[in-house]
């Protein structure tokens, strides 16, 4: 029989052991959580200062905004501010293309602009200035106005972008500015403008061949985003405005600060672009695609064909000439008139309404608008050749011709009743000699 003083000597033992367990157990349990918040908190402190902008192949890292909170400086009026842009705070270090595109401080560009006098447009962004750089060549200074309903992301997008997208129809970039709160993009010049001016503008008439040429011009830019460039890039802002053409007529796309990478995003974010422009399912939808693209790209064509503008209710003209195989020819631009191709214009308008069509899957890519755009410029081609064989001739050459023609016909009958009376004669020496 056990004695009860034994079982006290038990219990305390077994009540001390497991007194030991737990206090073993809460240890371990509180150094596991520390352990595990200190490696969190290091994390977020590694990647709070910066986030680079992915650039593919080339090495641009710019730092992002969502870091100013912790960064941020007071500017130099000593103003308080709660939030101020990231160029504003890495104005002596910042590294943002490493691709060779030059910087310029705030001075070079007043002086190259001649102190921000000669506007060439306005856009989103802000400004437009003409500049002659330090090379001597023109340039377009974009300047970021105060009011712009663009800034840091966008700044960011076009610097990236453009410091490893080079094509003949990408306008390029030369340039960029960062000094303290001035940023400025310097761009190649275009000495026509923009599309939208040539268009609605009244200064200057395009003609038909200019029109289809700057159609295929801005086909194969956005057939190089879409698919020659690594990752593939969506604009997200086609628009007439940001064609720009140069001193032959030749069309470039520009403005990209509302691009997307494919790869870095997933196309979800706010809704952005200009009215008339955008895709109707983007706008349902809020995602945006490659045939978005394909979408402003056909009211672009249209823009060309008919000189409407797509806030001046293009779409409902376009909705009731399809109703008839000819009723573009009721829309087309009166400037137009008698100096185009009926059919060309006809096939122009077809390829711009499958580019326009509600469901996006029945669009077309951009490289098959490439290869259409491009056999009416190849008929074309074929039609100067015959039409030039023929004037090579002369003014009169049908007249010529008919005259030759009818020379060769006579000269048939003589040759005929030649023949007739020689036969006769042969017949007439056979009966002499019987």
């Amino acid at each position: 029989m056990v004695n009860r003083s034994d079982l006290v000597v038990i219990g305390i033992s077994v009540g001390l052991a497991l007194g030991l367990l737990l206090a073993l157990l809460l240890f371990f349990a509180i150094k596991w959580y520390y352990g595990r918040s200190h490696l969190r908190r290091c994390a977020n402190e590694q990647n709070s200062p910066t986030l680079p902008v992915h650039t593919a192949k080339r090495g641009v890292v710019i730092p992002d905004d969502r870091a100013n909170t912790e960064s941020s400086q007071p500017p130099e009026n000593g103003a308080p501010t709660q939030h101020q842009p990231w160029w504003n705070n890495h104005t002596k270090d910042l590294t943002v293309s490493a691709s060779g595109i030059p910087r310029y401080n705030y001075k070079d560009i007043q002086k190259a602009t001649q102190n921000f006098t000669t506007v060439l447009g306005q856009g989103s962004f802000g400004p437009v200035y003409k500049a002659v750089m330090p090379n001597g060549e023109l340039a377009a200074a974009k300047v970021h106005g105060s009011n712009s309903s663009q800034g840091d992301r966008e700044f960011q997008t076009e610097v990236s972008l453009l410091g490893r997208l080079h094509h003949r129809n990408l306008v390029n970039l030369t340039g960029y500015c960062v000094d303290k709160s001035h940023r400025m993009l310097i761009y190649e010049f275009m000495s026509n403008g923009s599309l939208e001016n040539l268009l609605y503008g009244g200064m200057q008439v395009l003609n038909w061949e200019e029109r289809l040429q700057i159609a295929l011009d801005i086909s194969h830019g956005i057939e190089y985003l879409h698919e020659g460039a690594v990752p593939p890039v969506i604009h997200r802002d086609l628009k007439s405005a940001n064609i720009l053409l140069d001193h032959s007529m030749r069309a470039k796309v520009a403005d990209f600060g509302l691009s997307k990478e494919m790869v870095l995003d997933r196309m979800t974010s706010g809704l952005k672009g200009t009215h008339g422009y955008m895709d109707p399912t983007y706008i349902s939808t809020n995602k945006y695609t490659m045939k978005s693209d394909i979408y402003s790209f056909g009211v672009i064509i249209l823009e060309l064909i008919t000189a409407i503008h797509p806030q001046q209710n293009l779409m409902e003209y376009i909705n009731l000439a399809s109703m008839s195989p000819d009723g573009i020819d009721e829309i087309l631009d009166q400037k137009l008139v008698g100096n185009a191709s009926i059919e060309e214009v006809r096939l122009l308008a077809k390829i711009a309404n499958r580019c326009v069509h509600k469901t996006p899957r029945k669009r077309p890519s951009i490289g098959e608008v490439t290869q259409f755009i491009l056999k009416i410029k190849q008929s074309r081609s074929r039609g100067r050749r015959q039409d030039t064989m023929s004037s090579s001739f002369g003014v009169g050459y049908e007249e010529d011709l008919s005259r030759v023609m009818s020379r060769i016909k006579d000269q048939h009958v003589e040759l005929g009743l030649l023949a007739g009376v020689k036969e006769e004669n042969h017949q007439e020496r056979n009966i002499a000699t019987t």
